[in-house]
């Protein structure tokens, strides 16, 4: 793709894809690009039951089992060159009825042509494979895919392997085998996506989640994961804003870089305390992750009140009235902004005292101490701390 574009400077790029990777995919999200999602199945197709077990030698006997009584084939996937032949042996010996044919990346080619052609043929009941079988193999009579250690895989991996199965529209099977012992971190938000989105046209749902399990990434350069945690999202979304807008009207915007902190506010749901108000926008609020994630871009972008009032306006319109955290995120907005405007790059609130830091100096308003806040609920620190910065 990338050769085509440097031989013909004027050409237009489409591209297809079942889970866009999160770097691309944010690239739509931010206006870099123009996407557009297909949502209709193809006719006859059915959602492939998915289901979670931890390792189980009789759940995977009774798998295999259950598909060639019905005449299908299975996928038995095992990423792990190195001992995939113990595996087959271990497979012989729970369904040595079953034909078993071993394939992975390691293999010459045209050892590797004659195995998947056994398979192909239906000469071969398990295909026994590493991640070769990602993408390219549509075989419609293998319709069971057991996949071993799932939590070392990613979300769009798992996305795509399921993919191998259910491909002549009967119904198919995906078994996710994990460790014995309880997976942690983001692996387990990755199984848990991947057993809930299972409905039809659920890749760009896949994708949202892989986005915010793994970050946006580095978007200009070789890495496809990572975070923005260096420069933070709203810097993040600022610099990038400005540089497409330099990009496409020869002009941008400014840029609002100011930090808020206060000792009782949480802009994480996850982190909220005793005393803390919260500052996000709820989840049944705008129940679309891919909703949400374009709200605080927008929200990161504002560069006046005018257009915070504008966003405003269209969130209680397509959404309904505003729940207390999302009125204490725009407020906390508005607080930037007007700090922004009086070239304040920091606003900390520390107990009953109100810090703003201009080009790395502290700011006193009166005389050498910092301002004070008369107002005791936080709601109404925000708000008295709002008419300081409006008046500086």
């Amino acid at each position: 793709k990338e050769r085509f574009k440097e031989m013909f400077r004027n050409i237009d790029v489409l591209s297809l894809s079942a889970t866009p990777i999160p770097r691309t995919l944010y690239l739509s999200l931010m206006g870099a690009r123009d996407m557009s999602s297909i949502d209709t199945p193809l006719p006859g197709k059915v959602p492939i039951h998915t289901s979670i077990h931890g390792y189980d030698e009789r759940i995977i006997r009774d798998a295999i089992r259950k598909e060639l009584k019905r005449g299908g084939q299975v996928f038995f996937l095992h990423n792990r060159v190195k001992s995939i032949d113990l595996v087959r042996k271990k497979l012989s010996e729970l369904v040595p009825e079953a034909r078993i044919v071993v394939g992975h990346g390691q293999m010459e080619k045209d050892e590797l042509e004659v195995v998947m052609r056994s398979f192909v043929q239906g000469e071969s009941d398990i295909l026994l494979a590493t991640t070769i079988i990602e993408s390219g193999i549509d075989i419609p009579n293998a319709n069971t895919i057991i996949i071993d250690r799932a939590d070392r895989f990613g979300l769009a991996d798992l996305y795509q392997l399921r993919g191998r199965v259910g491909r002549a529209g009967g119904q198919a099977y995906a078994l996710l085998l994990l460790p014995r012992d309880l997976v942690q971190g983001d692996a387990r938000k990755r199984i848990n996506a991947i057993r809930q989105y299972t409905a039809l046209g659920s890749g760009f749902k896949i994708a949202m989640r892989d986005l915010e399990i793994r970050g946006a990434g580095n978007l200009l350069g070789t890495r496809q994961s990572g975070h923005i945690a260096a420069v933070g999202f709203d810097l993040y979304c600022q610099l990038l804003r400005q540089s497409i807008d330099r990009l496409r009207e020869g002009k941008s915007a400014h840029r609002v870089d100011v930090t808020l902190r206060a000792d009782f506010l949480s802009f994480n749901e996850a982190e909220t305390g005793r005393g803390d108000i919260a500052a996000f926008i709820p989840s049944n609020y705008m129940p679309e992750a891919r909703l949400r994630i374009s709200a605080y871009r927008e929200l990161a972008e504002l560069i006046s009140a005018k257009e915070l009032n504008t966003l405003r306006e269209r969130w209680v319109d397509r959404f309904g009235k505003l729940p207390q955290p999302a009125e204490h995120l725009l407020l906390a907005t508005k607080i930037k902004l007007a700090a922004a405007k009086a070239s304040i790059s920091t606003v900390e609130i520390r107990e009953q005292k109100l810090m703003l830091t201009r080009n790395g100096q502290y700011i006193f308003i009166t005389g050498k101490r910092f301002p004070r806040l008369h107002a005791i609920s936080p709601k109404d620190k925000l708000n008295e701390t709002l008419k300081m910065l409006q008046n500086i």
